[in-house]
């Protein structure tokens, strides 16, 4: 055997020998101190075994992976560079995953580690969107979210962790870190690696050991472009809250200018209440679908201090409560209670469709990272607005229904601009725009695998949403309900089919931040 060669192998078996050692000798944590994980990418040779025995100690399978090797490259041949970045939880300073978690189900333990309790997890997965990492993993098996926990168990027992004993060449370590220091001296500098998402979104601990001088570097999976999970309960679910939003406060609207002598829409109030409402009290329960423990789904409103989807279940429950009491008052005659409670309803409904766009704007999900993220929802209340104008045309009421229509209207023209000012910004997308490389592939999603998609949806959107209420107004107009009624049938069909499309195509065209040339993800759902 040549002597290279011979002297590699014998490097590596002592390595081997040195990590064998699966004693750890680390000073006892002060305040203000904890654990973390320091990776040298000079060490890494991309062998996986770090993986392999994470999955083994864990019992986990093969498509859940708490810890992942990314491949990057860059440089010319002869100078390519190949780089790879052994990542598991970064057991952040202020972990998004715990701060987004409705059920509470993360704890940052005092030795600095972000645990997560499986007991309380409902497996919303809203965690896996929330950390710009991708660390936690949907197990759809147990139907719930796991994640690494620095093997907790062997630390107390003073040994390393499974991926550290394992790494042949002693890439993994853990270390003792102060965060404060960390945060104020090192972590720009430390803490980051090639196409790693900013440091200061959840000020993660992990150190990084890099080789010098690195040219521009490239996911080797830059060339694989795949639509994200479709999430389809809930494409259903936020389209049919946002449309019961738009119809109650058409009902608030309606019943208070009959109030004040304006117009005839009360004397169909407990219809209109009841169909406004019907939307919500269909889509919430479907939201349901989107867990892996939905038995659990009442435990979803435990974090209102900090989680966006606490606030919105709770919010959209007390909305849906409402309306089913408006509608309760109207028909027994109580119609300024009935109106009182459709007011209450109408602001709570507001804000929960604020809560649920703020769900989705996350510095984890860029194209979801938009206002035009929470237009859109509140512009998909035109759907209820033109429900509401064909239950008052069924009803002969075709100078509220035109009122209303107008209402439905100018809301479906915003939407159109909405999605015009989406589609100019993925047009103009500049490469100096943060956060460029998850957009770009977006923009590749939206224009290749997509396209039919999005222009039957602005079709639809404008024929439906726009050009038929304009003619059902005509026909309003000159008193010809029965043909106005099919056309507004029409048109609220084919505009809800619109929204659901478009709703969809928010979903599935959604690319993350996170561990860069991860082909072997797991079951990430993102």
């Amino acid at each position: 055997m040549n002597t290279p060669l011979r002297s590699f192998i014998d490097h590596k078996a002592d390595t081997l020998m040195q990590c064998g050692n699966y004693s750890i000798d680390l000073p006892e944590l002060q305040p203000g101190e904890q654990y973390r994980f320091h990776f040298d990418a000079t060490a890494c040779v991309g062998c996986h075994c770090c993986e392999a025995a994470c999955n083994e100690q864990n019992g986990n399978s093969a498509d859940v992976k708490w810890r992942r090797v990314g491949e990057m490259e860059g440089g010319v041949f002869p100078n390519a560079v190949q780089f790879f970045n052994s990542m598991s939880c970064n057991h952040c300073i202020d972990p998004a995953c715990l701060n987004g978690c409705p059920t509470e189900s993360y704890i940052k333990l005092d030795n600095g580690v972000v645990f997560h309790e499986d007991e309380t997890c409902i497996g919303c997965q809203y965690c896996t969107w929330n950390c710009p990492y991708e660390v936690p993993v949907f197990n759809k098996d147990r139907g719930i979210v796991t994640k690494c926990h620095m093997c907790t168990d062997k630390l107390e027992a003073g040994q390393t962790p499974a991926c550290v004993q394992a790494c042949p060449a002693g890439a993994i370590e853990i270390e003792v870190v102060n965060k404060d220091q960390w945060i104020r001296n090192d972590m720009r500098e430390q803490g980051v690696a090639p196409h790693l998402p900013d440091v200061s979104v959840t000020k993660p601990t992990t150190r990084y050991t890099l080789p010098q001088n690195l040219p521009q570097m490239q996911p080797a999976d830059a060339h694989i472009v795949k639509p994200a999970h479709s999430e389809l309960p809930l494409v259903f679910m936020t389209v049919l809250t946002q449309m019961s939003m738009g119809a109650v406060g058409a009902l608030f609207l309606g019943g208070l200018l009959s109030l004040l002598g304006f117009s005839n829409l009360a004397q169909g109030s407990f219809v209109i209440a009841l169909v406004a409402i019907l939307p919500a009290l269909v889509g919430l329960p479907l939201s349901a679908l989107h867990l892996g423990r939905p038995i659990l789904a009442h435990s979803a409103m435990k974090n209102i201090k900090k989680s966006w989807l606490s606030r919105e279940a709770l919010a959209l429950g007390v909305f849906a409560g409402l309306g089913v009491m408006s509608a309760g008052s109207y028909l027994a005659g109580l119609d300024g209670i009935a109106l009182l409670f459709a007011l209450l309803a109408s602001g709570v409904g507001v804000y929960g469709i604020y809560a649920q766009s703020m769900i989705y704007r996350i510095p984890a999900r860029p194209s979801w990272n938009r206002v035009s993220t929470t237009k859109r929802f509140f512009a998909t209340g035109y759907l209820g607005l033109l429900l509401v104008a064909l239950v008052l045309s069924l009803q002969g009421y075709g100078t509220s229904a035109m009122s209303v229509l107008s209402m439905g209207l100018l809301a479906a023209g915003y939407q159109v601009l909405v999605i015009d000012e989406e589609r100019s910004f993925y047009h103009y997308l500049s490469e100096k725009e943060e956060h460029y490389y998850q957009l770009s592939r977006t923009r590749e999603l939206l224009r290749n695998n997509f396209a039919g998609h999005l222009k039957a949806r602005f079709i639809m959107l404008a024929g439906f949403g726009m050009v038929l209420p304009m003619v059902s107004i005509i026909f309003l107009a000159d008193g010809s309900f029965t043909a106005a009624s099919v056309l507004l049938a029409l048109a609220f069909t084919g505009a809800t089919a619109s929204e659901l499309l478009g709703r969809y195509i928010f979903y599935v065209s959604a690319v993350s931040t996170g561990l860069a040339g991860n082909f072997f993800a797991g079951n990430q759902r993102g």
